[in-house]
């Protein structure tokens, strides 16, 4: 135990706070609690305009939005929860630590999403940028009405002539039908069916074909004839 004892006896004690310094930071504190109540007092009197703001707009049957003075997040905050209570719609807009204010709405006259967009850009809001987006959005849906219009009529586009009945008293009736087979609409492969996707050829060139095979057979049978006749004048 006198070990122990010569030990702590030994050590440093902890330091002491002399009377001067006690009363020093009693200071700060009551100066720091007289700071706290000061905003408070600051804030609650703030709200209270911001309450009596609130309900003259409510009040003015004319008013349909009110724009208040940029201000920082902490007044910001207590304008959101007045708007809250009193059933108004609150929307923020501006740049952080530049301009960033609120507009409030009466819930009968809420805000366009186009009238948020415009806000949201910094741009002002009337009658005439109204008047203009709507006449742009007219124009749109006329656009978009007509490109649907057009790509019907292609879908439904019919021949205005029958390809067999155009050709039948040039190369006859079973060669039209086999021309006009060539050339049915299709409504994935366009005027070629897919099953004759492979052949590219045009009416013209089917029909000059037709004709070829025509002439060439009508050679083959006048040089048969041609050489049973040489065969009969030999052998009389």
């Amino acid at each position: 135990m006198d070990l122990l004892g010569s030990i702590l006896n030994s050590m440093d004690k902890p330091p002491t706070i002399s009377d001067k310094q006690k009363a020093l930071l009693k200071k700060q504190r009551e100066e720091h609690q007289k700071q706290q109540k000061a905003e408070a007092e600051r804030l609650k009197k703030f709200r209270e305009q911001v309450e009596e703001r609130v309900n003259k707009f409510l009040k003015n049957d004319l008013a349909k939005e009110y724009k208040f003075p940029p201000m920082d997040q902490v007044h910001r905050s207590i304008v959101h929860d007045v708007a809250e209570v009193a059933s108004v719609l609150a929307h923020s807009f501006g740049e952080e630590g530049v301009d960033r204010h609120i507009m409030i709405f009466k819930k009968e006259h809420p805000p366009s999403e186009d009238q948020i967009s415009v806000l949201r850009r910094g741009e002002e809001w009337n009658d005439e940028v109204a008047k203009r987006i709507k006449e742009e959005r007219e124009q749109q849906a006329k656009e978009l009405e007509e490109d649907l219009k057009s790509r019907k009529r292609k879908k439904e586009f019919v021949p205005n002539f029958d390809y067999k009945e155009k050709y039948e008293h040039l190369i006859g009736k079973e060669s039209a039908l086999e021309a006009a087979r060539k050339t049915e609409a299709s409504s994935i492969y366009g005027f070629v069916p897919s099953e004759n996707k492979k052949d590219q050829r045009s009416i013209e060139q089917t029909l000059a074909d037709i004709r070829a095979r025509k002439k060439l057979k009508a050679i083959h049978e006048q040089a048969s004839l041609q050489k049973n006749e040489l065969s009969d004048q030999s052998t009389t």
